[in-house]
């Protein structure tokens, strides 16, 4: 690798703190997000709108945005949407750069996560698109259990590469490939990686891992080497999703993934001071 060598990071708090056991005061949540924002994080995944009910954590969404100075920053913000009214929701945030909708290849996880179908799904995508569109958004689609399946549903590589093709071909192209059960080993991740940057030239696939304390590296050099340079995680490495019926599988921690970039000298933009000041606000965010 050489110093031309540059990865892309999103820092996903919300991910971090949808799951956390204890609620988390608006208040609180905004300081820790203010303090990444000033990391140099190209995208802040900073809340959604989706059920209350099914995600208490995130019901205080608008109250959050309202606290983020997002004005001096080069960190975007994004929000998850669940449904069409979710996006009218983000969509009518100012702060708001990026609109994502959890998609995925299972259609066991998409009726745990959304309540809904792999045929809604696709329905409810379009309509975020045009969303998207008329606000002047971008539109992010995450690909869960792009690595794997525990449910028993069909499952294989060019079952994702299928259903990649379409969202492609539908104007659908801020990808990010999941593995939120951490189904997927450095082999298979780097094989469905390199296919993906191989069948679609000139799109630039992100991924989101979902991992272990001890099985990170691997997984992480596999999509490198495999031509991934968008990467997601979170600081301390909390997190993932209470949906899937699992026990709650850690986040890639930003602390490995930022020092993994500076051995490798791969540059991400990341102000270590900054970066070292938000880790302490991290420790009394999750408490």
């Amino acid at each position: 690798m050489t110093k031309t060598d540059k990865i892309i990071i999103t820092e996903t708090p919300r991910d971090a703190m949808q799951g956390w056991p204890m609620h988390i005061p608006a208040e609180k949540k905004a300081r820790y997000i203010n303090a990444l924002l000033k990391v140099g994080f190209e995208t802040v995944d900073c809340g959604s709108f989706v059920s209350a009910k099914a995600v208490p954590q995130m019901a205080d969404t608008s109250e959050v945005l309202q606290l983020l100075n997002s004005d001096n920053t080069v960190s975007k913000l994004m929000v998850i949407a669940g449904n069409t009214r979710g996006g009218l929701s983000a969509a009518s945030e100012r702060k708001v750069s990026t609109i994502a909708f959890p998609y995925s290849v299972s259609g066991t996880f998409l009726k745990r996560n959304l309540n809904t179908s792999p045929e809604k799904a696709l329905k409810t995508m379009a309509e975020l698109k045009e969303i998207c569109q008329k606000s002047g958004r971008q539109l992010r689609v995450y690909v869960a259990m792009a690595f794997g399946n525990p449910y028993g549903d069909a499952y294989n590589e060019e079952l994702v590469i299928a259903g990649v093709e379409k969202l492609y071909h539908s104007g659908i192209d801020d990808l990010v490939f999941s593995d939120i059960t951490g189904e997927g080993t450095p082999e298979s991740i780097g094989r469905l990686c390199a296919q993906l940057v191989k069948t679609f030239p000139g799109q630039h696939p992100g991924i989101h891992l979902h991992t272990k304390p001890g099985d990170w590296l691997p997984k992480v050099e596999a999509a490198w080497s495999a031509g991934i340079r968008r990467f997601e995680s979170a600081l301390g490495g909390y997190g993932g999703c209470p949906m899937t019926g699992y026990e709650l599988l850690a986040n890639l921690d930003t602390v490995n993934l930022v020092e993994w970039c500076t051995l490798k000298q791969v540059e991400c933009g990341i102000n270590a001071d900054a970066l070292q000041e938000a880790r302490v606000l991290c420790r009394e965010v999750f408490v």
